[in-house]
């Protein structure tokens, strides 16, 4: 759904609190289409951002895995890789991808 909304479970380090309140920014801002609410949707806004964090910090901080952390340098890095293919920025369509 939102291209700008990262996985946030499971890394080493764990989330930051400010990661997933950016999180659910970015959320509240794809389903409401406001980047920034007018003065009388502020307080909605902020509202709904604030609820979404509590949640998904509930959330994050209750799911269990038997799989190790995934690096955050590495899971970047393959993500850059990624995004340097499919915009043909540094990387010829025939280099490989880091393997994942």
């Amino acid at each position: 759904m939102c291209r700008n909304i990262r996985t946030l479970y499971n890394f080493d380090p764990p989330a930051t609190p400010d990661e997933v309140r950016a999180a659910s920014q970015q959320f509240v801002r794809k389903i409401t289409g406001f980047h920034k609410p007018s003065k009388t949707n502020e307080a909605a806004f902020q509202n709904a951002i604030d609820q979404i964090a509590t949640i998904s910090l509930g959330l994050l901080n209750t799911l269990e895995t038997a799989a190790p952390p995934k690096n955050r340098e590495e899971e970047a890095a393959k993500a850059k890789a990624r995004s340097a293919q499919r915009f043909a920025t540094g990387l010829a369509a025939s280099d490989p991808l880091p393997s994942e």
